[in-house]
């Protein structure tokens, strides 16, 4: 979310820089964008002129820190490298480079350059571009790109109309550089909001305004039309710029102060961030690697952070109670096992929910991490829980419990729902509870969709290693684009007594955990575990009706913690303020286009041997890309 709202001024004239600047500064911009060389000086490298005067200003006229702070550069818009005249395609490619040369040694941090021309199809202007890329390290590359084609002659349904699609021909070219962006120019007649949520996923710098756009208010001053309001407060989510472009031409026709100040209530009418999303702001779009949960310990500092989630607490604390209340009576002692205790959270959930509910418990706190107990063992004595509540410094998985519980809680789930090992560690827990008993959660569904997102996919291309594109990412994300609504993939059911493994075979299975229980013919005081296999394979198909590009997949779940208590980061139900769980991102190796009308096939695998669980992912439409992270090559979790 923007904080402070920087706008520049575009200039297509400057005589005198140095008064450029400072009317600039006098109309409060925060930078100026310039042409690097006179707008009609048209060099001649063919060598039969003579030309031995500077070819633009000295860079004298202004400081390092000024050129490198307060200056965007624009290239020469007669430069024309797709020209079918041999002299100018020459011309303009000596041209481009003098002028992107001369910007470099300005250490400009920006250089706006013109819309590919011929409706993208500008293979000689993208060449130059990649070019300069290769040797750019921290100046950015802005591509002047209109909201709404202007090329009357141009079949308004044609891909060529779509400025996204020149957008994307340019990127796709140039390999996704990180330093090459956008600065989308609005128009006065917007696309629609398909379209133009296309961009939501798009790395843009910079929106551009014409002041010709404008409409004029009973008082004659600036005002934008409500869809063009809307879209800007879209753009306020993001870290973008803000340039007017044009002469002033409504009530104070020589200064742009009304349209600054016009431009500033409307960022003021900005929704502010929630106090949670405050909190999720260090976080947006920040790539974190998923928790081993059976290899390692949680830091305090993360536990603190986990046990400020309003929601999710509360939401565990409702389904104990409603469990309490419509299975118990109360004069039955309950025993309530708590796996994965943690510094207490749930425990203190249990037993709030017994006192709301006028319910005796008996508590068995479970805990792995040896320092996590430490809490427990501080908690127990200081809050004065007793004989209520005992401390177990074990790993579920190897405790023998000295009873069996009508009740296990646990908080085990990952972003994906099942990719920190609940259904593995819940499986083997199951032995705790008594027939018939309760599992909070009961179940949980994994939820997938493609998305758009150059921010993400550039991230995970920044380690320059396969490893990382056959990674799962936890991540806030923020500047994407979901190209279609989630749907489910992976169902798991707690407690689950059936779904072995085939007798002779390792393959996964789409089908959700069976409630059928196996017999035997001696049964111990805890049953022996049951061999299940939580192996899954599952095919999902979405139609997207706007051209895109897949930058991968994103991954959520749906939690039922007990009949209609959920807690859940999909987004058709998510669950307002809770923060625990961010989305899980699965990159792809190369961003994939889908044309207009388009279909995307994904295929997604849960795997596994004795040591380890590992995701497989491929796309079988529009294309056939690798399967990723085969074998678990690059990422699994541990058992």
């Amino acid at each position: 979310m923007m904080e402070h709202l920087s706008v520049g001024i575009e200039l297509n004239a400057v005589p005198d820089i140095v008064q450029a600047l400072e009317d600039a500064r006098m109309e409060k911009f925060d930078f100026v964008c310039i042409p690097l060389v006179h707008p009609r000086y048209e060099r001649d490298f063919s060598g039969t002129v003579d030309r031995f005067e500077a070819f633009t200003r000295s860079d004298m006229l202004l400081n390092s820190n000024t050129w490198s702070s307060v200056v965007v550069g624009k290239l020469s818009s007669w430069i024309n490298p797709d020209s079918d005249c041999e002299t100018m395609r020459y011309n303009s490619r000596k041209a481009y480079k003098q002028e992107l040369a001369w910007a470099s040694h300005l250490a400009l941090p920006a250089v706006l350059l013109p819309p590919p021309r011929y409706c993208g199809a500008s293979p000689n202007f993208s060449q130059l571009i990649n070019s300069s890329l290769m040797g750019l390290s921290n100046m950015h590359l802005w591509v002047r790109i209109p909201t709404s084609s202007m090329a009357a002659s141009v079949e308004s349904d044609s891909p060529k109309s779509d400025p996204w699609e020149w957008w994307n021909a340019l990127r796709t070219s140039c390999e996704h550089h990180p330093s090459l962006a956008v600065a989308l120019e609005l128009t006065a007649d917007l696309p629609d909001q398909e379209r133009l949520n296309q961009w939501l996923g798009e790395p843009i710098r910079a929106v551009i305004i014409p002041t010709s756009i404008f409409l004029t208010n009973k008082k004659g001053f600036p005002t934008l039309s409500k869809p063009h309001q809307n879209l800007l407060h879209s753009f306020f989510r993001f870290k973008v710029q803000f340039v007017l472009k044009g002469a002033p031409h409504h009530k104070s026709k020589n200064s742009h102060n009304d349209y600054q100040q016009y431009l500033a209530y409307v960022f003021s009418q900005r929704v502010l961030p929630t106090e949670t999303e405050q909190f999720e702001g260090p976080f947006l779009d920040y790539l974190q690697a998923p928790l081993q949960p059976l290899m390692d310990n949680l830091e305090s500092g993360t536990y603190e952070t986990f046990e400020k989630d309003p929601v999710k607490y509360a939401n565990y604390e409702e389904a104990t109670y409603q469990a309490l209340v419509e299975r118990y009576e109360p004069s039955q002692a309950v025993t309530v096992m708590v796996v994965g205790a943690g510094r207490g959270p749930l425990v203190r959930c249990v037993l709030s929910a017994a006192q709301r509910a006028s319910r005796v418990v008996k508590v068995f706190a479970v805990e792995k991490n040896p320092n996590a107990v430490v809490t427990l063992r501080a908690l127990k004595e200081s809050l004065g829980w007793g004989d209520a509540v005992s401390i177990i410094d074990s790993d579920m998985r190897v405790w023998q419990a000295p009873e069996q519980a009508d009740i296990l809680v646990s908080e085990l789930l990952g972003s994906f729902g099942d990719n920190e090992l609940s259904p593995e560690c819940l499986d083997g827990a199951q032995r705790f509870l008594k027939p018939g008993g309760i599992s909070i959660p009961c179940w949980y569904t994994s939820y997938v969709a493609p998305i758009s997102s150059a921010k993400l996919w550039n991230e995970v291309k920044t380690y320059n290693d396969l490893a990382h594109f056959e990674t799962p990412y936890v991540v806030k994300m923020h500047n994407i684009h979901q190209l279609a609504e989630s749907q489910p993939l992976f169902t798991y059911h707690h407690p689950n007594q059936g779904h072995p493994p085939p007798p002779s075979s390792s393959s996964s299975s789409s089908a959700s955990p069976s409630s059928s229980s196996s017999s035997s013919s001696t049964k111990p005081s805890l049953p022996t575990p049951i061999a299940i296999d939580n192996d899954r394979y599952g095919t999902l198909s979405f139609r997207i009706e706007q051209s895109s590009t897949v930058h991968g997949l994103a991954g959520f779940f749906d939690a039922c913690l007990y009949k209609d208590v959920h807690i859940s980061i999909n987004p058709q139900n998510f669950s307002t303020g809770m923060f625990s769980w961010f989305p899980l991102y699965f990159p792809l190796r190369v961003p994939v286009y889908v044309p207009p009308g388009g279909e995307i096939t994904v295929h997604l695998w849960r795997l596994s041997t004795r040591t380890k669980v590992w995701y497989e992912w491929s796309l079988a439409s529009p294309i056939h890309t690798t399967i990723h992270n085969p074998n678990g090559r690059s990422y699994w979790i541990g058992l």
